[in-house]
């Protein structure tokens, strides 16, 4: 896909680069950091660093321990936390995309400065191409749209047979039934657009149980 691959001189936003920017702002060590969240703190430098993600209930620990809203860990932290107007406008890019990687997935959150989204737009890049490497069907609140960008994709839900999709082809589900999406065969990896919604403000807080053994 044109542009996925592109390389950019603008610091993509990062669960990495919001724990810093939040214990910044706070004036805390790392040490400190540790202390208060319950994070390791060789758990959090590796995260600063991009190089780990941490699961949701780990996430969840974090809001809890430092009394923020779990969504303010996946959004810019230099962005305003409420928009002044409601006539808003956000262009999507991927070099500002908030990036989150596991072994199987890497996704793309696009438009990470606006708060209290209604729709969550996600680009993905699915590596599982196997029922066992991806575990069980996920389930969220909210309705979806996927729309295959580049290679094929096999679509698995809790009611129906498993259906190919390709380049150019989409599907919209019921989030609350049970799927997975993984890799065509002779694919090593395929990209999609998915665009999430739902009326439930935890929308994100449930996107963000993300799938991948290198979490902590």
């Amino acid at each position: 896909m044109p542009g996925l691959d592109r390389t950019t001189s603008a610091r993509p936003t990062t669960l990495g680069t919001v724990l810093r920017h939040l214990r910044l702002r706070f004036g805390w060590t790392l040490k400190e950091m540790s202390e208060k969240s319950g994070i390791p703190i060789s758990t959090l430098s590796k995260v600063e660093h991009d190089r780990l993600t941490l699961t949701y209930d780990k996430l969840q620990q974090v809001s809890r321990r430092l009394n923020i809203p779990m969504s303010d860990l996946f959004a810019d932290p230099t962005a305003d936390v409420e928009p002044r107007f409601t006539g808003r406008r956000s262009i999507g890019r991927l070099e500002n995309a908030f990036r989150v990687n596991t072994p199987n997935y890497d996704y793309f959150f696009l438009s990470p400065e606006l708060r209290r989204k209604r729709m969550i737009p996600i680009i993905t890049r699915i590596r599982a191409r196997t029922l066992e490497e991806f575990g069980a069907l996920v389930r969220h609140q909210g309705e979806e749209v996927i729309y295959v960008l580049r290679g094929r994709i096999v679509v698995h839900t809790e009611f129906y047979d498993p259906l190919e999709l390709e380049e150019g082809e989409s599907i919209y589900i019921d989030s609350t039934m049970g799927h997975a999406y993984l890799a065509g065969e002779g694919f090593d990896e395929a990209v999609v657009l998915g665009v999430c919604s739902s009326a439930d403000d935890g929308l994100m807080n449930s996107l963000i149980n993300l799938r991948g053994e290198a979490a902590i």
